[in-house]
């Protein structure tokens, strides 16, 4: 699919997730805190941002759609084993080697 076919999509998604809510382009646009005329280019596929798009959809109540958009890593369950199997478990007392203990064990 080109690009502008996609964006026409999205737009024609857009209209409809407003009509299926029973709004007006000035009731979306009020609530989104934008212009009508601002819905109606949306609408229409020009003078689209990301911010207007954020606005539009959370005025809609529709933000859950940009879900796809988070990247969060999921770690398996043998991943999680092997980073559990490198953590330490408990200290060890430190061992200062002193100055006798050196000369004790050296054949000098």
């Amino acid at each position: 699919m080109a690009d502008p076919a996609i964006v026409k999509e999205i737009c024609r998604s857009l209209k409809q997730m407003r009509l299926s809510k029973n709004l007006t382009q000035a009731e979306l646009a009020e609530m989104a805190g934008l212009n009508r005329v601002t819905i109606s280019r949306m609408e229409a596929g020009r003078a689209a941002t990301l911010l207007t798009l954020v606005q539009i959809l959370r005025a809609l109540d529709k933000l859950d759609i940009l879900d796809i958009f988070r990247e969060e890593s999921e770690i398996s369950p043998m991943q999680l084993l092997k980073l559990q199997e490198k953590q330490r478990q408990r200290a060890s007392l430190s061992r200062k080697k002193t100055v006798a203990d050196r000369e004790e064990k050296s054949e000098w």
